[in-house]
């Protein structure tokens, strides 16, 4: 059973992931999203022969994993807001005075829509509302984008500076360190 509607679901992998796009707007997201629901649908799998009826289910398993993505991306929003909310505009320029330098060398490194995630939300302090308008892009897309390219940062930092949450950088040459 578990072959037959993997043979299934594959055979129409580009009508599924074009349903899945259609709706989320990012193909990144789309593909992550239904490459997860892929592995939810193998493991879960009831016993249908059908094929038709296999697609009907693994439609509405895509719903669903599309529903909770939303969801998610709703509940980010309101976390979001809540620490900015918290935090006065000094306080920001506080922390950028005792930040590690390091992350500016690592910049180039990262996959170019990235950097530009960073330079321009992160250091350049543009609204995200006008960073998704500047890249014909949604705002959900939008964070996807920029948390990506956030932990594509702490990757490379953690990388070259061992990295640790609670004593900043451990190996760090700039500067500041």
């Amino acid at each position: 059973m578990e072959k037959e509607l993997v043979d299934v679901l594959l055979r129409h992998r580009g009508k599924l992931l074009a349903f899945v796009r259609s709706r989320l707007g990012d193909p990144d997201l789309a593909e992550d999203l239904f490459q997860e629901a892929l592995l939810r649908a193998i493991r879960k799998a009831p016993d249908i022969q059908e094929e038709e009826q296999m697609l009907s289910w693994f439609y509405r398993v895509l719903r669903n994993a599309i529903i909770d993505q939303y969801r998610r991306n709703a509940a980010e929003d309101r976390r979001i807001d809540s620490v900015a909310a918290t935090l006065s505009e000094g306080d920001f320029e506080e922390v950028e005075k005792e930040l590690c330098e390091c992350f500016m060398e690592l910049l180039p490194a990262l996959k170019p829509e990235y950097r530009e995630m960073i330079e321009k939300l992160e250091l350049g302090h543009e609204d995200p509302e006008s960073a998704a308008a500047r890249l014909g892009i949604e705002r959900n897309n939008l964070k996807v984008r920029r948390h990506r390219a956030r932990q594509q940062l702490k990757e490379r930092l953690e990388q070259t500076c061992r990295t640790c949450a609670d004593h900043g950088c451990l190996d760090c040459t700039c500067k500041k360190g």
